[in-house]
């Protein structure tokens, strides 16, 4: 199913304002995870782990379901396909794993934020939680930037897939071509 021109570059469009907005929501909760661990004031620590829910809520989940949704439509939609190229492929299974990772990684983030939203966060507080989100936020962001490269270099290679899909039109044509001829040789 091939998109008119229009409704391919709105899609298109969409795909990548979600997806960099994805990208930079990430960004910004590195920032706070980096205040959040290494903060000297408690009310920007405390207020840094009430930011990261409200951001992971508000910003992160829904760009990451509209970055994915967009995708789908997109390569759906166009000749690049969902599973014609690696590279396609490779962000579908970035994205898919990526927004399933982000929600199990919402419980962290809410209990990290529950727990700010009670008490002020001692160094000691849910050190190995406080950890976790910096960790994963900057491997989220290292995930996703890879996402953008592929993108942007789209490299060579065809799935199987793909490769039958680019060849089948060739050998039906090869075949009707030979059977045309046979038939004819045998019309004379």
């Amino acid at each position: 199913m091939a998109m008119n021109p229009r409704l391919r570059k709105l899609t298109l469009t969409a795909h990548v304002t979600s997806s960099v907005g994805w990208l930079g929501a990430v960004a910004v909760f590195v920032v706070l995870a980096v205040v959040g661990l290494n903060g000297q004031d408690p009310q920007d620590v405390r207020g840094a782990y009430l930011a990261m829910e409200l951001i992971g809520w508000y910003a992160l989940v829904p760009l990451s379901f509209a970055s994915l949704l967009t995708g789908l439509v997109q390569a759906l939609g166009s000749a690049w396909g969902l599973f014609r190229h690696y590279w396609v492929a490779c962000k579908l299974l970035i994205n898919v794993v990526a927004t399933v990772l982000l929600l199990v990684h919402m419980q962290v983030i809410g209990h990290v934020a529950g727990v700010a939203a009670q008490r002020t966060l001692a160094d000691g507080d849910l050190v190995g939680m406080r950890v976790q989100l910096l960790a994963d936020a900057g491997a989220a962001l290292l995930v996703l930037i890879v996402a953008v490269a592929l993108s942007v270099y789209k490299p060579k290679g065809l799935t199987r897939y793909g490769w039958r899909r680019q060849h089948e039109p060739r050998e039906r044509q090869r075949l009707t071509a030979d059977g045309d001829s046979a038939v004819g040789v045998a019309v004379r």
